[in-house]
Protein backbone atom coordinates (compact mmCIF):
# COMPACT_ATOMS: atom_id res chain seq x y z
CA UNK A 1 0.00 0.00 0.00
CA UNK A 2 1.02 3.40 -0.56
CA UNK A 3 1.04 5.40 2.70
CA UNK A 4 2.63 9.17 3.27
CA UNK A 5 1.97 11.11 6.56
CA UNK A 6 1.62 14.67 5.64
CA UNK A 7 1.75 17.74 8.14
CA UNK A 8 0.10 21.14 8.27
CA UNK A 9 2.40 23.62 10.85
CA UNK A 10 -0.15 26.06 11.50
CA UNK A 11 -2.78 23.10 12.93
CA UNK A 12 -0.55 20.66 13.66
CA UNK A 13 -2.45 18.55 11.79
CA UNK A 14 -1.20 15.17 10.12
CA UNK A 15 -2.96 14.25 6.57
CA UNK A 16 -2.86 10.90 5.56
CA UNK A 17 -2.79 9.46 1.84
CA UNK A 18 -3.83 6.00 1.22
CA UNK A 19 -3.20 4.50 -2.08
CA UNK A 20 -3.22 1.13 -4.12
CA UNK A 21 -0.16 1.04 -6.30
CA UNK A 22 -1.80 -1.56 -9.21
CA UNK A 23 -4.98 -0.14 -9.38
CA UNK A 24 -4.01 4.15 -8.80
CA UNK A 25 -7.60 4.12 -6.46
CA UNK A 26 -6.95 6.31 -3.18
CA UNK A 27 -7.93 8.15 0.10
CA UNK A 28 -7.16 11.18 1.88
CA UNK A 29 -7.95 11.45 5.41
CA UNK A 30 -8.11 14.80 7.23
CA UNK A 31 -7.24 17.05 4.56
CA UNK A 32 -6.28 20.90 5.56
CA UNK A 33 -7.62 23.78 3.44
CA UNK A 34 -4.44 25.97 3.15
CA UNK A 35 -2.55 22.69 1.69
CA UNK A 36 -4.91 21.58 -1.12
CA UNK A 37 -2.04 21.92 -3.57
CA UNK A 38 0.43 20.85 -2.21
CA UNK A 39 -1.94 17.24 -1.68
CA UNK A 40 -3.19 17.05 -5.32
CA UNK A 41 0.82 17.64 -6.25
CA UNK A 42 1.51 14.55 -4.72
CA UNK A 43 -1.55 12.85 -5.85
CA UNK A 44 -0.72 14.09 -9.21
CA UNK A 45 3.18 12.80 -8.80
CA UNK A 46 1.88 9.46 -7.79
CA UNK A 47 -0.55 9.12 -10.45
CA UNK A 48 -3.26 8.44 -7.71
CA UNK A 49 -7.06 9.08 -8.51
CA UNK A 50 -8.56 10.62 -5.53
CA UNK A 51 -11.60 8.20 -4.47
CA UNK A 52 -12.67 10.04 -1.79
CA UNK A 53 -11.40 12.18 1.28
CA UNK A 54 -12.37 11.11 4.58
CA UNK A 55 -12.72 13.92 7.94
CA UNK A 56 -12.36 11.98 10.98
CA UNK A 57 -14.80 14.19 12.62
CA UNK A 58 -15.63 17.87 12.15
CA UNK A 59 -12.49 20.15 13.06
CA UNK A 60 -12.80 23.08 15.17
CA UNK A 61 -9.17 24.04 14.46
CA UNK A 62 -8.37 23.98 11.14
CA UNK A 63 -10.99 24.33 7.63
CA UNK A 64 -11.41 20.62 5.89
CA UNK A 65 -10.05 20.51 2.18
CA UNK A 66 -12.75 18.09 1.03
CA UNK A 67 -14.83 20.73 -0.89
CA UNK A 68 -11.58 21.89 -2.55
CA UNK A 69 -10.54 18.33 -3.45
CA UNK A 70 -13.55 17.24 -5.09
CA UNK A 71 -13.52 20.73 -7.06
CA UNK A 72 -10.22 19.73 -8.39
CA UNK A 73 -9.90 16.08 -8.48
CA UNK A 74 -13.64 14.78 -8.74
CA UNK A 75 -13.55 13.07 -5.22
CA UNK A 76 -16.35 12.02 -3.05
CA UNK A 77 -16.51 13.41 0.42
CA UNK A 78 -17.06 11.15 3.60
CA UNK A 79 -18.22 12.41 7.32
CA UNK A 80 -20.14 10.89 9.78
CA UNK A 81 -24.18 11.69 8.86
CA UNK A 82 -24.24 13.17 13.05
CA UNK A 83 -22.99 16.28 12.18
CA UNK A 84 -25.81 16.64 9.41
CA UNK A 85 -22.76 18.53 6.61
CA UNK A 86 -23.79 19.23 3.54
CA UNK A 87 -21.88 18.57 0.30
CA UNK A 88 -21.20 15.17 1.92
CA UNK A 89 -21.72 12.18 -0.60
CA UNK A 90 -20.54 9.07 1.79
CA UNK A 91 -22.22 8.80 5.80
CA UNK A 92 -19.14 7.41 7.51
CA UNK A 93 -21.40 4.85 9.53
CA UNK A 94 -20.23 2.34 12.02
CA UNK A 95 -19.01 -0.51 10.72
CA UNK A 96 -18.80 0.34 7.02
CA UNK A 97 -16.11 0.09 4.44
CA UNK A 98 -14.63 2.63 2.19
CA UNK A 99 -13.01 0.59 -0.76
CA UNK A 100 -10.11 1.86 -2.61
CA UNK A 101 -8.65 -0.61 -5.38
CA UNK A 102 -7.86 -4.12 -3.28
CA UNK A 103 -7.45 -1.95 -0.17
CA UNK A 104 -10.13 -0.75 2.39
CA UNK A 105 -10.55 0.85 5.56
CA UNK A 106 -13.18 -0.22 8.39
CA UNK A 107 -14.92 2.93 9.85
CA UNK A 108 -15.14 2.93 13.61
CA UNK A 109 -17.61 5.12 15.38
CA UNK A 110 -15.31 6.85 17.97
CA UNK A 111 -17.55 9.50 19.87
CA UNK A 112 -16.50 11.46 22.55
CA UNK A 113 -14.20 14.32 21.39
CA UNK A 114 -17.46 15.35 18.95
CA UNK A 115 -20.54 13.51 18.79
CA UNK A 116 -19.38 12.41 15.25
CA UNK A 117 -15.73 11.27 15.56
CA UNK A 118 -15.09 8.49 13.32
CA UNK A 119 -11.32 5.82 13.06
CA UNK A 120 -10.54 4.33 10.45
CA UNK A 121 -8.54 0.90 10.46
CA UNK A 122 -7.11 -0.78 7.57
CA UNK A 123 -8.72 -4.57 6.99
CA UNK A 124 -5.11 -5.79 8.10
CA UNK A 125 -5.14 -4.17 11.60
CA UNK A 126 -1.94 -2.65 10.94
CA UNK A 127 -2.66 0.94 11.34
CA UNK A 128 -5.60 3.12 12.96
CA UNK A 129 -6.35 6.99 11.57
CA UNK A 130 -7.67 7.35 15.46
CA UNK A 131 -8.32 11.30 14.26
CA UNK A 132 -8.49 13.10 18.04
CA UNK A 133 -9.99 10.75 20.00
CA UNK A 134 -6.62 8.94 20.52
CA UNK A 135 -3.76 10.50 20.24
CA UNK A 136 0.24 9.65 21.04
CA UNK A 137 0.03 9.51 25.13
CA UNK A 138 -3.24 12.20 24.95
CA UNK A 139 -6.61 12.11 23.91
CA UNK A 140 -8.87 14.31 22.33
CA UNK A 141 -10.44 17.17 24.31
CA UNK A 142 -14.21 17.13 25.83
CA UNK A 143 -15.21 19.94 26.72
CA UNK A 144 -17.52 21.15 23.34
CA UNK A 145 -18.84 20.23 20.20
CA UNK A 146 -21.04 17.58 22.03
CA UNK A 147 -17.68 16.17 23.94
CA UNK A 148 -18.07 13.43 26.67
CA UNK A 149 -15.38 12.01 28.39
CA UNK A 150 -17.85 9.42 29.73
CA UNK A 151 -18.34 8.49 25.78
CA UNK A 152 -14.59 9.09 25.01
CA UNK A 153 -13.27 6.28 27.45
CA UNK A 154 -15.56 3.74 26.33
CA UNK A 155 -15.06 4.35 22.36
CA UNK A 156 -10.87 4.29 23.01
CA UNK A 157 -11.28 1.13 25.41
CA UNK A 158 -13.62 -0.81 22.99
CA UNK A 159 -12.92 0.16 19.59
CA UNK A 160 -9.17 1.70 19.67
CA UNK A 161 -7.37 -0.03 22.75
CA UNK A 162 -8.91 -3.83 21.38
CA UNK A 163 -7.06 -4.22 18.08
CA UNK A 164 -4.27 -5.49 17.87
CA UNK A 165 -0.59 -4.40 20.16
CA UNK A 166 1.43 -3.73 17.21
CA UNK A 167 -1.34 -2.06 15.30
CA UNK A 168 -0.01 1.75 14.67
CA UNK A 169 -1.79 4.56 15.68
CA UNK A 170 -1.84 7.40 13.56
CA UNK A 171 -3.74 10.69 14.85
CA UNK A 172 -4.78 13.60 13.20
CA UNK A 173 -2.88 15.86 15.28
CA UNK A 174 0.23 15.91 17.69
CA UNK A 175 1.60 19.37 19.09
CA UNK A 176 5.37 17.97 20.12
CA UNK A 177 6.17 16.12 16.87
CA UNK A 178 5.27 12.69 17.69
CA UNK A 179 4.37 11.18 14.25
CA UNK A 180 3.00 7.96 15.37
CA UNK A 181 2.77 5.21 18.17
CA UNK A 182 1.06 1.54 18.88
CA UNK A 183 -1.84 0.57 20.99
CA UNK A 184 0.00 -1.91 23.30
CA UNK A 185 2.28 1.91 23.62
CA UNK A 186 -1.01 3.54 24.23
CA UNK A 187 -2.81 0.41 26.32
CA UNK A 188 0.67 0.71 28.61
CA UNK A 189 1.96 4.34 28.91
CA UNK A 190 -0.93 6.80 28.02
CA UNK A 191 -1.22 9.40 30.81
CA UNK A 192 -5.31 9.74 30.61
CA UNK A 193 -6.49 6.28 29.83
CA UNK A 194 -3.15 3.54 30.10
CA UNK A 195 -1.83 1.87 32.61
CA UNK A 196 -5.20 0.39 33.48
CA UNK A 197 -6.58 3.82 34.10
CA UNK A 198 -10.65 3.44 35.37
CA UNK A 199 -13.46 5.48 33.63
CA UNK A 200 -12.95 7.64 36.22
CA UNK A 201 -9.67 8.21 36.43
CA UNK A 202 -10.34 9.22 32.56
CA UNK A 203 -13.03 11.66 33.38
CA UNK A 204 -11.51 13.29 36.37
CA UNK A 205 -8.54 14.04 33.78
CA UNK A 206 -9.89 15.28 31.08
CA UNK A 207 -12.70 18.08 33.04
CA UNK A 208 -9.69 19.37 34.65
CA UNK A 209 -7.92 20.29 31.63
CA UNK A 210 -8.72 24.00 31.50
CA UNK A 211 -7.67 24.68 27.75
CA UNK A 212 -8.46 27.78 25.95
CA UNK A 213 -10.84 27.07 22.96
CA UNK A 214 -9.04 26.58 19.70
CA UNK A 215 -8.37 30.29 17.67
CA UNK A 216 -10.37 29.33 14.50
CA UNK A 217 -13.20 28.00 16.02
CA UNK A 218 -15.37 30.76 15.04
CA UNK A 219 -14.14 29.90 11.36
CA UNK A 220 -13.42 26.40 11.54
CA UNK A 221 -16.88 24.76 12.82
CA UNK A 222 -18.80 26.49 10.15
CA UNK A 223 -16.82 26.10 7.23
CA UNK A 224 -16.39 22.13 8.07
CA UNK A 225 -19.85 22.09 8.45
CA UNK A 226 -20.36 22.77 4.59
CA UNK A 227 -17.14 20.39 4.10
CA UNK A 228 -15.03 22.79 3.60
CA UNK A 229 -16.65 25.03 0.90
CA UNK A 230 -15.98 29.20 0.74
CA UNK A 231 -19.63 30.93 2.01
CA UNK A 232 -19.45 32.56 -1.84
CA UNK A 233 -18.58 28.88 -3.16
CA UNK A 234 -15.39 29.74 -4.81
CA UNK A 235 -11.99 28.34 -4.76
CA UNK A 236 -9.53 30.20 -4.38
CA UNK A 237 -7.90 31.37 -7.32
CA UNK A 238 -5.11 29.97 -9.42
CA UNK A 239 -2.38 31.42 -11.98
CA UNK A 240 -4.87 32.26 -15.03
CA UNK A 241 -1.81 33.43 -18.02
CA UNK A 242 -1.19 29.72 -18.39
CA UNK A 243 -1.66 25.85 -16.92
CA UNK A 244 0.68 26.80 -14.34
CA UNK A 245 1.12 23.32 -12.26
CA UNK A 246 2.39 23.46 -8.17
CA UNK A 247 4.52 20.22 -7.99
CA UNK A 248 4.95 18.61 -4.37
CA UNK A 249 8.58 20.63 -3.73
CA UNK A 250 6.21 23.61 -3.96
CA UNK A 251 7.07 25.08 -7.48
CA UNK A 252 5.06 26.66 -9.91
CA UNK A 253 5.87 24.93 -13.32
CA UNK A 254 4.43 25.16 -16.84
CA UNK A 255 5.05 23.18 -19.67
CA UNK A 256 7.41 23.51 -22.72
CA UNK A 257 4.75 22.67 -24.96
CA UNK A 258 2.62 26.02 -24.05
CA UNK A 259 5.73 28.28 -23.75
CA UNK A 260 6.98 27.11 -27.21
CA UNK A 261 3.06 28.34 -28.67
CA UNK A 262 2.99 31.34 -26.72
CA UNK A 263 6.00 32.86 -26.62
CA UNK A 264 5.66 35.98 -27.30
CA UNK A 265 3.00 36.18 -24.20
CA UNK A 266 5.76 35.63 -21.86
CA UNK A 267 9.14 36.96 -20.87
CA UNK A 268 11.60 34.14 -20.88
CA UNK A 269 14.80 34.37 -18.06
CA UNK A 270 17.71 31.87 -18.57
CA UNK A 271 19.84 31.55 -15.74
CA UNK A 272 22.04 29.39 -17.06
CA UNK A 273 26.38 30.29 -17.58
CA UNK A 274 26.90 32.03 -20.42
CA UNK A 275 28.45 28.88 -22.15
CA UNK A 276 25.43 26.77 -21.90
CA UNK A 277 23.38 29.51 -23.32
CA UNK A 278 25.20 29.16 -26.35
CA UNK A 279 26.01 25.62 -25.98
CA UNK A 280 24.54 22.31 -27.41
CA UNK A 281 21.04 22.89 -25.96
CA UNK A 282 20.92 26.46 -27.08
CA UNK A 283 18.41 28.94 -25.73
CA UNK A 284 15.18 30.01 -26.76
CA UNK A 285 14.28 33.21 -29.13
CA UNK A 286 14.61 36.57 -26.79
CA UNK A 287 15.84 35.39 -23.38
CA UNK A 288 17.40 37.26 -21.40
CA UNK A 289 20.57 35.86 -19.51
CA UNK A 290 20.86 36.31 -15.90
CA UNK A 291 23.23 33.50 -14.46
CA UNK A 292 21.49 31.76 -11.20
CA UNK A 293 24.21 33.22 -8.69
CA UNK A 294 23.89 36.35 -9.71
CA UNK A 295 19.73 36.16 -9.96
CA UNK A 296 19.37 37.17 -6.05
CA UNK A 297 21.19 41.12 -6.86
CA UNK A 298 19.99 41.88 -10.40
CA UNK A 299 16.20 40.75 -9.77
CA UNK A 300 15.53 44.46 -10.67
CA UNK A 301 16.50 43.84 -14.09
CA UNK A 302 13.81 41.66 -14.78
CA UNK A 303 11.02 43.03 -16.93
CA UNK A 304 7.31 42.57 -15.05
CA UNK A 305 5.24 43.52 -17.49
CA UNK A 306 4.42 39.65 -18.99
CA UNK A 307 4.38 36.23 -16.54
CA UNK A 308 8.30 35.02 -16.26
CA UNK A 309 9.12 31.65 -17.11
CA UNK A 310 12.56 30.54 -15.93
CA UNK A 311 14.67 28.01 -18.22
CA UNK A 312 17.79 26.13 -17.39
CA UNK A 313 19.05 22.82 -18.20
CA UNK A 314 16.91 20.59 -16.92
CA UNK A 315 14.67 22.37 -14.75
CA UNK A 316 16.65 22.16 -11.61
CA UNK A 317 18.32 25.56 -10.98
CA UNK A 318 15.66 27.69 -12.75
CA UNK A 319 13.18 26.14 -9.92
CA UNK A 320 15.35 28.11 -7.39
CA UNK A 321 15.23 30.84 -9.41
CA UNK A 322 11.36 31.12 -10.21
CA UNK A 323 11.23 31.24 -6.31
CA UNK A 324 13.84 34.17 -5.99
CA UNK A 325 11.90 35.86 -8.32
CA UNK A 326 8.85 35.38 -6.28
CA UNK A 327 10.45 36.70 -3.28
CA UNK A 328 11.79 39.89 -5.31
CA UNK A 329 8.19 40.70 -6.05
CA UNK A 330 7.42 38.93 -9.27
CA UNK A 331 4.45 37.76 -8.96
CA UNK A 332 3.75 35.60 -11.66
CA UNK A 333 6.79 33.40 -12.35
CA UNK A 334 6.92 29.56 -13.47
CA UNK A 335 9.94 27.05 -14.11
CA UNK A 336 10.25 25.62 -17.40
CA UNK A 337 9.60 22.05 -16.33
CA UNK A 338 12.42 20.15 -17.26
CA UNK A 339 14.22 22.91 -19.19
CA UNK A 340 15.76 23.22 -22.41
CA UNK A 341 16.50 19.11 -22.32
CA UNK A 342 13.02 18.36 -22.36
CA UNK A 343 12.43 22.01 -25.04
CA UNK A 344 15.01 19.80 -27.28
CA UNK A 345 13.37 15.97 -26.81
CA UNK A 346 9.92 17.11 -27.62
CA UNK A 347 11.45 18.62 -31.09
CA UNK A 348 10.13 22.38 -29.70
CA UNK A 349 12.32 25.15 -31.65
CA UNK A 350 15.20 27.32 -29.80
Amino acid sequence: MIFRQLFDQASSTYTYLLGDPQTHEAVLIDCVFEQHKRDAALIRELELTLICTLDTHCHADHVTGAWLMKHALGSKIGLSPQYAAKNVDLPLLHASRVPFGRHALEVRATPGHTAGCVSFVTEDRTRAFTGDALLVRGAGRTDFQEGDPHLLFRSIRDELLSLPDDCQVLPAHDYEGRTSSTIAEERRYNPRIGGGAREEDFVGYMRSLGLPHPKQLAIALPANLRAGEPEDGRAPTSPTWGPVVTTFAGLEEIAPEWVATHRSAVHVLDVRSPLEFDGEFGHLEGAQLIPLEELQRRAAEVPRDKPVVVVCQTGKRSGLGSVILRKSGVAQAANLAGGMLRFRELGLPS
